[in-house]
């Protein structure tokens, strides 16, 4: 969708549809005001005969109001008048977008940026609003054979401001890469496991590469991994007939400036090996990969936006599966760093492969390095859907990510890594076991990961209570690229070294 911005009047501006906030207790927004105001009254007259509450979400399409230019006029509620969450401000931009679609407006307008949500300014309203509405029309079609096109779709979306115009583009133009960015990272992660292979993912890099001169993009096979002494992340592919591949997408916007290195799980299907997973479900194991995909939507973004900062991705991808030549419960490798592990739970596999990426990552004498990945189902029984759990060895970076996460509304919470928690790794036979144990399990898993950090500023989000969701509304949400975003926006803007 196309993105403008206009000082125009509501009452005056050329568009298919003009939207407008109503509030509870029949509180109007100011654009609204001036409707009501230019057609006597009219949108008082609906809201006392309770055509609309003004509750977050709800919508009422007008046609035809008297003193508008446009044809049609849609009122949206955001909750009550000055307390407008950021949840409620969701809400109200998903159900705009979504009844703008498909009421054959291509062209529409939208004032809802003008409400108040405390301690959020303008530029994040018209941020977020591009974000929640490219989600709203997000539809995964790849792999559909009977796709009809829409009729009248949807194209242009004009805000209606009386901000600073070049601001309020730069806010929508920001919120329109972070959206691509996240489509991209949902079309990767919905896609199922028989076409998104480890081989795709690298060819998807490739073409990004080929798509940005910012981006230079290198792939490693199999044979130059082992040459490397990766014998963690190749174990983990001894199962599969689909070979592994180490992706590295490198985005030089900044000259010689030490880079912000990205690490993202990408087990494209996990079914967990020997220690094989449960059969309910498992279809959902193709998320596995969403680490990577945020990486993908990440790097994606910040090319699109061709922000001053250097930023390596770097992807491990595999699959996870049982064969006769697979990792065993007792079997022992040895990572890239000279570690031995001991493979205590074949399921356990996401660390395998990110340890040796993150002792990759070295190489590029990196600022900080930080790892996405769907790595435990402890962390959705500690945080649910809300928010991706934190751990990190420099307190300055972790509440840079917090602060990073706060500032998109793409949260985060910090759990502890201390090193009490490091004795339940533990092994009789190996220098690490390769989990720690029912306790702390998220934890563990990040303490594991920890040992191979020891040489850089280090973070691990673990993503997967957030990055998609099953039951009905099953599907990738792209999360977390507004976060990974914003931290680097923020991080420009700070120049700040750890």
């Amino acid at each position: 969708m196309q993105y403008f911005v206009t000082t125009n009047a509501p009452t005056t501006i050329e568009t298919d549809c003009v939207a407008v906030a109503v509030f509870e207790q029949g509180e109007l927004s100011p654009s609204a005001i001036t409707i009501n105001d230019q057609s006597d009254g009219y949108i008082k007259q609906i809201i006392d005969r309770g055509d609309i509450t003004g509750k977050s979400g709800q919508t009422l399409l007008l046609h035809d109001v008297a003193g508008v230019s446009s044809p049609r006029v849609l009122l949206v509620g955001c909750g009550k008048k000055d307390e407008t969450t950021e949840n409620n401000f969701n809400s109200a931009i998903t159900a705009m977008t979504t009844v703008l679609n498909a009421s054959g407006a291509s062209d529409a307008s939208s004032c809802l940026a003008e409400i108040t949500i405390p301690s959020r300014s303008h530029n994040w309203k018209v941020r977020q609003t591009a974000i929640t509405a490219e989600s709203a029309l997000y539809k995964y079609t790849q792999t559909k054979s009977d796709v009809k096109p829409q009729d009248n779709p949807l194209e242009r979306l004009t805000f209606i401001t009386s901000e600073d115009i070049q601001q309020t583009e730069l806010a929508a133009q920001t919120g329109n890469a972070i959206a691509n960015g996240m489509n991209l990272a949902r079309e990767l992660s919905n896609l199922p496991g028989n076409v998104c292979t480890p081989t795709y993912l690298a060819e998807q890099a490739i073409e990004i590469g080929n798509n940005f001169d910012t981006i230079t993009t290198t792939i490693l096979d199999e044979a130059e991994m082992e040459e490397l002494g990766m014998g963690s992340l190749l174990s983990v592919s001894r199962g599969s007939r689909e070979p592994a591949k180490l992706i590295t997408m490198n985005y030089q916007g900044a000259g010689d400036a030490r880079p912000v290195v990205l690490v993202g799980k990408g087990l494209t299907f996990d079914a967990g090996g020997i220690s094989l997973k449960p059969s309910q479900a498992m279809d959902e194991m193709k998320y596995d990969m969403c680490g990577s995909a945020s990486v993908f939507g990440t790097i994606s973004a910040i090319a699109e936006l061709n922000l001053p900062i250097n930023v390596v991705g770097v992807i491990p991808s595999s699959e996870n599966l049982p064969d006769g030549d697979a990792n065993k419960p007792g079997d022992i490798v040895t990572s890239m760093a000279g570690k031995t592990i001991e493979i205590l739970n074949t399921d356990a596999e996401g660390r395998l492969i990110l340890c040796d990426a993150l002792t990759y990552s070295a190489r590029f004498n990196p600022e900080v390095v930080i790892d996405i990945a769907t790595l435990t189902g402890a962390i959705i029984v500690a945080l649910g859907s809300q928010a991706s759990g934190l751990m990190s060895n420099n307190q300055e970076l972790a509440d840079a990510l917090l602060q990073a996460g706060n500032d998109s509304h793409d949260r985060t919470w910090q759990l502890p890594i201390w090193d009490d928690y490091q004795q339940q790794l533990d092994s009789n036979f190996a220098d690490i076991a390769n989990i720690g144990g029912k306790e702390a399990g998220s934890v563990t898993a990040a303490c594991f990961l920890s040992r191979f950090t020891e040489d850089f500023n280090w973070a691990h989000l673990d993503i997967a209570g957030t990055a998609w969701k099953g039951g009905k509304a099953k599907g990738a949400t792209g999360r977390p690229v507004p976060l990974l975003v914003q931290f680097l926006l923020n991080h420009i803007e700070s120049n700040k070294s750890y």
